[in-house]
């Protein structure tokens, strides 16, 4: 399928510029403490990054006095009332809805009191071990409600990077080095899990990939409720980064496996019986 993702670089540093991403995206980030949090204010990005020689997707939060690097898992990113907005007059938005009608966003260029989500592949060992750039699937969207990702341009036309309301999985590339900001859109309030997963190839010619769900809560609720919200089939993540699907399958040859041994014991020692 078409990759909308080949523009995201030729518009990366437009975008950047446009969002006033903070000069703190190009500083080294520390791993956080274990916790869950809700940020509902201020600058994060979602990227992938080697932490402890894995390659992992997580937030990057620049909300605090130091910026961090939190799990997935242990983030929701809340918006309240003030991001609720309506749908654009002009057919170039129809793929938020009909004009007037509500939609949610968290914008590309930051505003006070909400939170402001980009992405960014500058984390000093994607950089260095990465070769050119990092392939960005959306995998699953559960919510109650559409979702989209979409850039404005210097002219104001909206570019789709991703759509629910398209056959997924979808996928876009991210030029390695880079930082993005763009409309995160959403038909209903309400908690939304994106199943996603980033890959590359590495300089040495390996090949990582990981897949998270990010958890967003809209409106009104108690945004922490999110984190009890069981993600799609597949999509959640046991130790070491492999899918848990994945452990399960294995867990099922094993049995399969054993259950087949017993049957062959059972069949020679009836075949021995007979003899005897």
């Amino acid at each position: 399928m078409k990759r909308p993702g080949r523009w995201i670089a030729l518009t990366a540093v437009a975008a950047a510029l446009a969002s006033s991403a903070p000069a703190a995206a190009q500083e080294t980030a520390a791993d956080a403490p274990p916790g869950r949090v809700v940020v509902a204010d201020g600058h994060v990005d979602l990227g992938p990054r080697f932490a402890a020689g894995a390659w992992t997707i997580e937030i990057r939060d620049d909300t605090g006095a130091a910026p961090v690097w939190r799990h997935l898992e242990d983030v929701v990113l809340h918006a309240g009332a003030g991001a609720r907005a309506e749908v654009p007059q002009g057919g170039e938005y129809a793929f938020l809805g009909a004009p007037g009608s509500p939609v949610w966003l968290l914008p590309q260029t930051q505003r006070a009191g909400t939170v402001w989500p980009g992405w960014n592949t500058q984390d000093p060992g994607t950089t260095a071990k990465v070769g050119r750039e990092v392939t960005w699937r959306l995998r699953s969207v559960q919510g109650p409600g559409s979702f989209s990702l979409f850039l404005t341009g210097a002219f104001g036309a909206p570019r789709v990077v991703f759509d629910s309301r398209k056959p997924l999985p979808q996928e876009t590339g991210i030029e390695a080095g880079s930082h993005v900001h763009g409309n995160w859109a959403f038909g209903a309030a309400g908690t939304y899990l994106l199943g996603l997963e980033m890959s590359a190839l590495t300089v040495d010619g390996g090949r990582v990939s990981d897949d998270r769900v990010l958890r967003i809560h809209l409106g009104d609720g108690d945004p922490a409720s999110a984190f009890a919200v069981a993600p799609p089939a597949g999509a959640n993540q046991a130790p070491g980064g492999a899918p848990i699907l994945v452990w399960a399958i294995g867990a099922l040859v094993v049995a399969s496996g054993l259950g087949a041994l017993v049957v062959l014991l059972v069949r020679r020692r009836a075949r021995r019986a007979e003899v005897g």
